[in-house]
């Protein structure tokens, strides 16, 4: 029988976060090994994790209050890849997330685009408040703090414009909630009130205050205010949110159900709690309401009744998580046209067969209907990837027909050339792509394994690697109004 012999690979990853505030970058380099014993089949792992380089942290550069200048940001992308000594040829996989209110600027979907596209061969273009909290959760070491105490801990990463939190307990994600709370919602010019974010002024008017930009800057108003959001974030962590908070609630309410055991601060609010980027420029001087923020978190009674555990990473928490933590491995044994790679802002849809397989193969053919009316309704040909869950143990005439079944059901979908994407929990890949190419040889297979994500997920699939696995990044793409 044939041994595998050990395989090794590195890979360079680069994580790019545009935020409403800041911008930073960090390169990094996976090391990837086939972690099987020798008879066995390969299973090819990241091993390690090597930070490069980080980037200073700058402004992040606008055009106006509503557009961002994508000349400056993507000559300062250039100017950082060449004091890290790399070329956008040399970037194997990573992120490039727009966070905070940045999302909400005209031209944030054209920009990051175009950044991930021009900054690396297969570099993620990702943006969306839930998304931006479990990325900076891992970076910040709220992930692996849950894994090694197994405590339920929520961390709370606070920039320019969204307070993004991930609940986590043992590494398992339990929910996620964003406000409208950050250092530059109210931004000034010595005592001059310059800005008001529209979340802000909702709440003067329901307080009745008058308070306008171009006004003078009253001490008391905003530490009335920050004390207010210190409150709104400790009712958030207990889910008991009121209707006078809604102005300052992004999109979905808390939805975890267990109790907090402890909190972790990351961003850049809490980088005026915890001062670990004390040589940064841009970080020593505040022309908005951060520095009071902080204070106020720090003064909260309602908070304190949660242990605070320090992050690891402040403001740079989202940067590493997005160039350490986003990308995932596939199985070794996958079978992919690798002409068709790499393929991005693929949806999921999930197909559980709940451990029966005729169960499952009766679900096909309506599965696949309605995901073509979800993610294609105009059938103008949006591919997207169907995931395959809770099969059971498959002998060589299952997979015969399931394959058979898989291509009887996915005739309706409007475009027959673009590729039939499979995303599969086990190990059944190879054998299943196989299948279907000797059953429609003119058939493009992307069969992958070894992926967990989810119903309504979105994945980008990487180039083959040398170690025969293909990287993959789930992720989201929402610009918010």
């Amino acid at each position: 029988m044939k041994r595998y012999e050990p395989q090794h690979e590195e890979i360079i990853s680069a994580g790019i976060d545009i935020g409403t505030s800041t911008t930073k970058i960090v390169i990094s380099k996976f090391s990837l090994m086939n972690m099987a014993g020798g008879m066995h089949m390969p299973r090819i792992e990241i091993v390690n994790k090597e930070v490069l380089y980080r980037s200073p942290i700058y402004r992040t550069p606008l055009l106006s209050s509503s557009s961002i200048d994508i000349k400056k940001v993507e000559s300062l992308v250039q100017t950082e890849y060449e004091k890290a000594g790399i070329k956008p040829q040399d970037i194997k996989t990573g992120a490039v997330i727009i966070t905070g209110e940045t999302a909400t600027k005209q031209n944030a979907q054209e920009m990051i685009h175009h950044l991930s596209d021009h900054a690396g061969d297969f570099l993620v273009a990702t943006a969306g408040p839930d998304l931006e909290g479990i990325i900076a959760a891992k970076g910040s070491g709220a992930y692996e703090y849950s894994k090694k105490t197994g405590k339920v801990i929520a961390n709370i990463d606070i920039g320019g414009g969204t307070a993004n939190t991930a609940v986590y307990k043992s590494g398992k994600l339990l929910g996620t909630c964003t406000l409208h709370i950050g250092g530059r919602l109210i931004e000034f010019t010595g005592s001059q009130i310059n800005s008001i974010s529209p979340p802000v002024k909702e709440l003067f008017q329901q307080w009745r205050l008058q308070v306008k930009e171009g006004g003078q800057r009253s001490d008391s108003i905003i530490k009335g205010l920050t004390d207010y959001m210190a409150s709104v974030i400790a009712r958030m962590l207990t889910r008991e949110l009121l209707d006078s908070d809604k102005p300052l609630l992004l999109g979905h309410a808390p939805n975890w159900q267990e109790e907090i055991d402890s909190i972790m601060f990351s961003g850049g609010v809490s980088e005026c709690l915890y001062h670990n980027e004390s040589d940064s420029p841009v970080t020593a001087h505040y022309d908005d309401i951060g520095e009071t923020l902080a204070v106020s978190l720090r003064e909260s009674q309602e908070l304190s009744q949660w242990t605070w555990v320090k992050p690891d990473e402040t403001v740079r928490a989202t940067v590493l998580g997005a160039g350490t933590q986003t990308t995932e491995i596939s199985g070794a044994t996958i079978q992919v046209d690798s002409s068709q790679l790499p393929l991005r802002n693929l949806p999921v849809y999930q197909i559980p067969f709940g451990h029966d397989l005729q169960e499952g193969i009766k679900k096909l053919p309506s599965a696949v209907q309605l995901a073509v009316e979800m993610y294609d309704p105009q059938r103008e040909g949006q591919n997207f990837a169907l995931y395959l869950t809770e099969i059971p143990y498959l002998g060589f005439c299952d997979i015969q027909e399931l394959a058979a079944a898989i291509l009887e059901s996915v005739a309706v979908k409007p475009n027959e050339e673009q590729p039939l994407v499979i995303v599969l929990e086990s190990d059944h890949a190879k054998v299943l792509g196989q299948t279907i190419k000797v059953q429609k040889p003119n058939q493009s297979i992307i069969c992958i394994d070894q992926i967990r994500v989810e119903n309504g997920d979105y994945i980008d699939i990487g180039h083959l690697l040398q170690t025969s696995v293909v990287p993959v990044v789930t992720k989201t793409l929402t610009f918010h109004n």
